[in-house]
């Protein structure tokens, strides 16, 4: 620990602590523009400049680590003095019309240092050179009046989201903020990830759907979970007057550090769906709206006389975006309650159904965490394209490529990684089996496993020639790509849907095969990671609806959609069921073709429990109050099982006992 003196309060600190971080350990404010907690310091501001004793000149504080013994003064009349020449200086090089910005008033960090200052003017006359603003990006609104060239965004898009998209040319009084090489940020390779907006000090940078709608001071934060996909990161829903102003990343979520991608920052604010705001039940074929009691008993009516020993009756289904509550309720009332065998997900296991029977087969959690990959030298992703799914785990990829992190690509199709990637393996669909084969054999030959195991004493350099033949992948390619994955030493292999949507386990059970054979081998840690599909896949697995739907001679189908969307392949499916009940929160080709609709409200607007591909389990909290006769998914469910007469259990989490799961399951929020 290092001995430090700051403002006459005496602290130790960890060695390599800056000036900044240990003033706030200690409760000491130094004003910062160009600094976040979650890039790296660059000192080019300036405002942070404090008084070091023995220093010739004022130090800028949030790169000059501490010394043992330092003294440090942060509010002489020298530093109040440079702070207020920086803060002049920055306000003449761009047009900072305050009483225009929808930042003004205490949310722009600029004017909130120039007030800390006392500042009432500027000290130095702008010379009103007017600069563009892009409006071209369908989320982002760049103006570059507002722009105090403080690099935040441009750290953040390279550090965090590892896009690379923004940063600036010319030099001096001409440097500007560009995208790629000076093109339109609507026509960039932006990937809407939004971290630029979040870490924006000004109004340089602000989303098209939150401007102008009211000041941070006037709003509600509530921490949740994002249910865009089976990652769950951690955000914030910012709320005013029961409205979704905006959806930030948490900085403290433990799976994504604040990161966003644009599923989890926009998607859900630009929803342009039609909500279902009362029960609909279908009269002389028209939906009509009834109260909810006529609708739960019409529902109840329909389904009780239909079950029966052989489970025939009735088929059900429900969105993988519900909660683990409301799973659970699902399942106890259809397949236990009303003894159906064919209860499962919308999604019918195809993300996870496979890795999940694989697990049961070695009796244990074979995955780890997304935490290896941001320590990974070596990624495998085979079978997921993590540029168009799963963003938040193809930013950690991503932002690690610049370090020295190799890549190789593994998929038939294509695949947004690809044209980043060290190795690009397109395989006959198929043959992902076959390939992991080859890579396992020529690791064999090339000495870079020290065991074989007993089962594949068989694979020699013939091996490796049928299996170039049998893939398309040249030999040569194969044995690098070996050498690659094996001399590495924190090796991390990604799967997904194209190795969980095979017919056979065979691709998954080689590569842990691959993976535990080189962790033998190695001085390192082998990791394996499944990507699932949407928020809840895992629970939905763990409760056993996973199974494949089949419209089998069933009377009757219900569907807990909530605020999901059913694929054109399911919904022509059902369109020969005789009767169809839908809980759902949009108007949408099946809610019109349902005999009875019962309105739930959306993710935002219920709490509940979710298990992310890590086996995180995670709280999502309710940040707005549903529309008047809008149920919860967990009401709905009890109130139709009550109506039917049948008590359920609330018993989720030992529910989600039932089977070995592929990670293993932690609650940590």
């Amino acid at each position: 620990m290092i001995s430090v003196t700051i403002d006459s309060a005496k602290l130790e600190v960890p060695q390599g602590t800056t000036i900044l971080r240990a003033a706030e350990m200690a409760g000491i404010q130094i004003p910062t523009l160009c600094n976040h907690p979650c890039v790296t310091p660059y000192g080019g501001c300036r405002l942070c400049l404090v008084e070091v004793e023995g220093a010739r000149t004022l130090q800028p504080s949030c790169t000059l680590p501490v010394s043992n013994g330092m003294v440090v003064h942060t509010d002489t009349p020298q530093v109040r003095q440079a702070r207020k020449f920086v803060l002049g200086l920055l306000f003449s090089e761009r047009n900072h019309f305050c009483m225009y910005c929808q930042m003004s008033g205490g949310d722009c960090e600029l004017q909130n240092a120039a007030y800390s200052e006392d500042m009432t003017h500027w000290p130095l006359q702008p010379n009103w050179q007017p600069y563009p603003v892009d409006g071209s990006h369908k989320h982002i609104v760049l103006d570059h009046n507002r722009c105090i060239l403080c690099r935040r965004c441009v750290r953040a898009c390279g550090e965090l989201a590892g896009n690379f998209t923004l940063g600036v040319r010319e030099r001096g009084f001409n440097t500007i903020l560009v995208a790629d090489l000076d093109v339109p940020l609507g026509e960039s390779t932006c990937v809407s990830c939004g971290t630029c907006l979040q870490v924006c000090p000004t109004g340089a940078l602000i989303d098209r759907v939150s401007a102008y709608r009211g000041r941070e001071a006037d709003v509600e934060r509530i921490k949740s979970i994002c249910i865009g996909c089976s990652v769950g990161c951690g955000v914030e829903l910012v709320v005013r007057d029961n409205h979704l102003l905006r959806i930030d990343g948490a900085w403290d979520a433990p799976v994504n550090q604040g990161l966003l991608c644009q599923v989890g920052r926009f998607q859900e604010l630009n929803q342009n769906r039609e909500r279902i705001l009362t029960p609909l039940l279908r009269q002389n074929d028209t939906l009509r709206p009834v109260t909810w009691e006529e609708a739960l008993s019409h529902v109840a009516d329909m389904l009780k006389p239909l079950t029966g020993p052989d489970g025939s009756g009735i088929a059900a289904l429900a969105s993988t975006r519900l909660s683990s509550e409301a799973l659970h309720l699902f399942k106890q009332l259809f397949a236990e309650k009303l003894g159906s065998q064919m209860v499962t997900g919308i999604e019918e296991g195809v993300t996870v159904a496979l890795s999940g029977q694989v697990a049961q087969e070695i009796n244990k959690p074979f995955e780890k965490d997304l935490e290896a990959l941001k320590s990974a030298d070596c990624v495998v992703a085979i079978g997921v394209d993590l540029v168009a799914n799963h963003q938040v785990a193809g930013f950690f990829v991503k932002r690690a490529l610049p370090n020295g992190t190799k890549l190789i690509v593994i998929d038939p199709h294509q695949n947004g990684l690809h044209e980043l990637a060290d190795y690009v393996l397109r395989p006959r669909k198929g043959t992902d089996h076959d390939l992991l084969l080859g890579i396992m054999s020529a690791a064999l030959s090339l000495g870079l496993v020290k065991h074989a195991p007993a089962s594949r004493s068989d694979l020699t350099e013939q091996t490796l020639a049928d299996i170039s033949q049998t893939t398309g992948i040249a030999s040569q390619i194969i044995r690098d790509v070996a050498h690659m994955i094996a001399s590495s030493h924190k090796p991390v292999f990604v799967y997904g849907k194209g190795v969980t949507g095979q017919d056979s386990p065979q691709a998954l059970k080689t590569l842990i095969e691959l993976a535990s054979l080189l962790e033998a081998s190695n001085a390192g840690q082998i990791a394996v990671i499944g990507t699932k599909g949407q928020a809840n896949s895992l629970a939905a697995y763990l409760y056993g609806l996973d199974q494949v739907f089949e419209l089998d001679g069933h009377q009757a189908v219900y569907l807990a959609l909530a605020d999901d969307k059913v694929s054109q392949r399911l919904q022509n499916r059902l369109k020969s069921a005789p009767f169809i009940a839908v809980q759902a929160s949009y108007v949408s080709p099946l809610t019109e073709m349902a005999d009875v609709v019962l309105p739930v409200g959306i993710w935002a607007e219920q709490a509940g429990h979710y298990l992310n591909l890590e086996g995180r389990l995670q709280k999502a909290h309710r940040g707005l109050t549903p529309p008047p006769g809008v149920w919860p998914n967990t009401r709905v469910l009890e109130a139709l099982a009550a109506t039917m007469r049948f008590v359920l259990d609330s018993d989720w989490k030992k529910a989600l006992q039932g089977r070995v799961p592929t990670s293993a399951i932690s609650v940590r929020s």
